[in-house]
């Protein structure tokens, strides 16, 4: 298998969709909790700073997708924030890991200087071992932040990284 990254395009929305609507219903990780349509998946990545799509070069199969877009307006207008989802049954490749540092190249590309991640999953523990790896500085914890699926509240550690 081997991943690049690329730019959405129109004709990504049904396996974007279908990517981020997987997440959605994991309720595990994204603050989301309506499922994005043809239409308001097409909107909502186009309306985003930047939106990547992985896809393995070998078959052209999407493996996974990521947004970017400011955290923050004005003065905290320099700081960015991103989501990041990869397909069922392609998980535990590094896809994860090559979406991160696409975006973190991307988002000093787009003259963000930060990239801040508001409500990462105390639970995620893949995400924090990657986070950890790429140098990302925790913020603390924020107890009972995230409502999970089965109604419990999960803590969540923010955390940054300077591009």
């Amino acid at each position: 298998m081997t991943i690049q990254i690329r730019e959405y395009e129109k004709t990504d929305v049904n396996e974007a969709v279908k990517i981020w609507n997987q997440v959605v219903e994991d309720g595990e990780a994204f603050p989301q909790m309506e499922f994005l349509t043809e239409k308001s998946g097409d909107e909502f990545f186009r309306e985003q700073s930047f939106t990547g799509i992985a896809y393995d070069e070998e078959t052209g199969e999407t493996a996974g997708l990521y947004i970017l877009h400011p955290n923050n307006i004005g003065r905290c207008g320099h700081i960015c924030n991103a989501s990041y989802a990869v397909k069922k049954g392609m998980r535990g490749h590094h896809i994860g890991e090559k979406l991160v540092i696409h975006c973190m190249r991307k988002g000093k590309e787009l003259g963000f200087r930060i990239l801040q991640f508001n409500a990462v999953v105390a639970s995620n523990r893949y995400a924090l071992r990657l986070y950890e790896k790429l140098g990302f500085v925790r913020l603390g914890t924020i107890p009972g932040g995230f409502l999970m699926k089965d109604g419990h509240y999960e803590d969540i550690i923010p955390h940054y990284h300077v591009l």
